[in-house]
């Protein structure tokens, strides 16, 4: 098995035959692949927003985040439903790759929920069976067995451990399983998390939709782990084949997690509700409702929109975009707002305000330095999300001014 290893957004050298490269480029899109000149299978492969691994027949790609995999890891579990992961969840030395370190993470987490035994749970069974058991159910009964006595078509209530949470945790550990993990010591813990989930059902969950658990306090322990679960079900959202290639992998796109934790942290820090600050449709740029527009942030009250930004993770050499203030300035022009924001990976641009002439509009660019521990981060968004306040303000006082005249 050959290594590759890429950072995020930067340039290497590496060989690959022509199977590789397309195999590679069909898998991960988001590469750019330059040939060397002078040479007949070298290629200058530049990596975008993605990172994570990638398994292509023999073949092993990695791709490192600029931020530490620990903070990664944070970030994405918090983004997925304001869970704060302890640091030393994630806490592994530094040439661990991302797999490896889900993988440990994920048994770690299992070996504490597994602890107090495995979480238990009724679920809802219908059979045919000789003797009669919870409710019968006449209608089935009579439609399949014609009047006679038995079987009888029962419905009835099982305890059991083969429950959603616990097939949450196998499913995810297969996924990992399925790797080619570089380190001993996580797939040996791996193997540990299968055996104690010998009993529940192994179920292939859709990244697109992976299912949510409520908790209570008779559940809690589980939150953990269902957590990390999830993280690895949504991320290892492909299986695919090109020839008699394979490919699977667990990949990230930091452009994803950066909006979905600043959308996470803003909702907390405003004590906002989901239904009120999120990502959706607002009217059409023009009259005949052709140029459709989706901000990533959007604040509500009833009908009215009265703050509206993008999340933007990656920044050419320190710059804002122009498409960016274009994209921007046609939101707060549709909604017909004072002003709107943009903000940023601190580290790729700085703050600024950009005054539109002629019409006046504001478009403010914000940093969010996504360096230190979560909690640091999370200090950050709270100057961040005073800004944003104020602008809701400011769009709320223009429309009474205007109701009144």
């Amino acid at each position: 098995m050959r290594e590759i290893n890429l950072k995020e957004y930067a340039t290497s050298e590496h060989a690959l035959s022509a199977t590789e490269r397309d195999a590679l480029q069909e898998t991960l899109p988001s590469l750019v692949f330059q040939p060397v000149i002078g040479t007949d299978r070298t290629y200058r492969i530049t990596s975008g927003s993605i990172v994570g691994a990638v398994d292509i027949g023999d073949l092993s790609v990695l791709i490192e985040p600029k931020i530490p995999i620990p903070q990664l890891l944070s970030l994405v579990c918090y983004a997925m439903g304001a869970f704060r992961p302890q640091r030393q969840l994630f806490d592994y030395p530094h040439e661990y790759a991302l797999p490896d370190v889900l993988a440990l993470s994920l048994a770690s987490a299992a070996r504490r929920a597994f602890s107090r035994g495995l979480l238990h749970g009724y679920l809802e069974e219908e059979e045919a069976l000789q003797t009669v058991r919870g409710r019968v159910r006449f209608g089935e009964q009579m439609r399949r067995r014609f009047g006679t006595a038995l079987p009888v078509e029962v419905r009835y209530d099982e305890f059991t451990d083969d429950i959603l949470a616990n097939r949450l945790v196998k499913a995810a550990t297969a996924k990992l399983g399925g790797m080619r993990l570089r380190w001993k010591a996580a797939r040996s813990e791996l193997g540990r998390i299968v055996g104690t989930l010998d009993n529940v059902s192994l179920v292939e969950f859709s990244p697109l939709s992976v299912p949510d658990v409520r908790f209570d306090r008779l559940n809690e322990h589980y939150r953990e782990v269902v957590a990390l679960s999830r993280l690895v079900l949504r991320h290892s959202a492909f299986e695919s084949r090109r020839g008699e290639v394979r490919a699977s992998g667990f990949l990230v796109d930091m452009n994803v997690v950066f909006q979905e934790f600043v959308t996470q942290a803003l909702r907390e820090q405003l004590s906002v509700s989901r239904s009120l600050f999120l990502e959706r449709y607002i009217p059409s740029l023009d009259r005949r409702g052709n140029v459709k527009l989706r901000p990533d942030l959007t604040w509500w009250h009833g009908r009215d929109c009265l703050f509206v930004g993008d999340a933007k993770y990656k920044v050419a050499e320190g710059r804002v975009h122009h498409d960016d203030l274009y994209q921007l300035l046609a939101y707060v022009t549709a909604l017909d707002l004072p002003g709107g924001m943009l903000i940023y990976a601190q580290g790729e641009t700085k703050p600024v305000v950009h005054e539109v002439r002629r019409f006046h509009k504001r478009l403010e660019i914000a940093a969010l330095d996504l360096s230190g521990t979560l909690d640091v981060v999370l200090n950050r968004v709270v100057g961040v999300a005073r800004r944003v306040e104020e602008l809701r303000d400011e769009a709320k006082a223009l429309r009474r001014s205007r109701s009144a005249a």
